[in-house]
Order: C-alpha cells, then structure tokens, then sequence
C-alpha cells in the first residue's frame, strides 16, 4: 500500500466515528485504532508489525532525508493576503530540525525554490517541506510541535 493510500484510510478514521479499521491481504496487514488518549497505525508484512503513535510529540532527532513517497507541500489557491502552502501529509509541524536549532524561516524572511520551509513528522520519518517558488513568508499558521492534517495551511507567502 502506498502513502497515499495510508493517508486517506486515516483520514478517513480521523473524520468519522470509526474506533478501529483492520484491512488484511496477502503481503500486508494494515490496522488502524482510535481511542481517547492514543492513536497508532499499524502496516505490516505478514510476520512483521510496526506500531507508530500519531499524536505524540518525540525528541527529535537530525532530520532523516525526505521519503520519495511524500508529496513536496503545493501552493494552494491564491488567498487576499498571498498564496498558501499546505501540508501534503498529516503529522507533526515542526519549524526546526531540533529543539535548539534556529528556526528554517521566520515572518519576512525571503526564500529561494528548494529551500527547507520546515519539517512534518509522519511515522517517525522527518519530512522535509521545500519552496515550490522563490516567496516571501507572510505568515506562518502553525506553532512548533503541533499536529497537521493533509491540506492544512502551514504557510501564507507572497511569491516573488
């Protein structure tokens, strides 16, 4: 299954009242529970599980290369302020690599295309979020450490 795929079966628990969903085939298993104080998602092979808590904020460690799998963030339509640059997983935001490192951007700050925005922690894995186009940061929509969803705004810039 791919993160597509996983993305929209937790999604798909996360609006509904679904406490737990199970989906079984011949090379993997995936099972998905809800409950008042954890959320996990479990996908394995067929003798094999990894269990990864979804709202939990960990000590983060250096950022591990970005996935192939994950969507580069995509600027939404234009808003009256500037354009918005989105989430393209749900997970954690974070605005540095670690706790002590300066933020990747501020507020006014000007970045280039492929410069790091900030991180989204899916599944244990540091997804790096990169200019799309050179802009300017107007706003940022999230605070450190806080959880996103797909399609959430995490940026409001004016492109340049």
């Amino acid at each position: 299954m791919d993160i597509k795929d996983l993305k929209t079966l937790i999604k798909m628990v996360t609006d509904t009242d679904i406490t737990e969903f199970e989906m079984e085939n011949a090379d993997e298993k995936i099972v998905i529970k809800r409950g008042k104080e954890t959320e996990f998602v479990q996908v394995a092979a067929p003798q094999q599980y990894l269990a990864q808590p979804m709202m939990a904020a960990p000590q983060m460690a250096a950022p591990a290369a970005a996935p192939a799998a994950a969507a580069p963030a995509v600027a939404a339509p234009a808003t009256a302020k500037g354009e918005t640059i989105t989430s393209p997983i749900v997970g954690t935001f974070y605005r540095a690599p670690s706790p002590e490192s300066p933020s990747y951007v501020e507020v006014g700050t000007v970045v280039e295309k492929g410069q790091i925005l900030c991180i989204v922690e899916a599944m244990k894995l540091m997804n790096e979020i990169e200019a799309e186009f050179r802009c300017k940061i107007i706003e940022i929509c999230h605070e450190n450490a806080q959880p996103v969803e797909y399609g959430n705004a995490l940026f409001i810039v004016e492109r340049l």
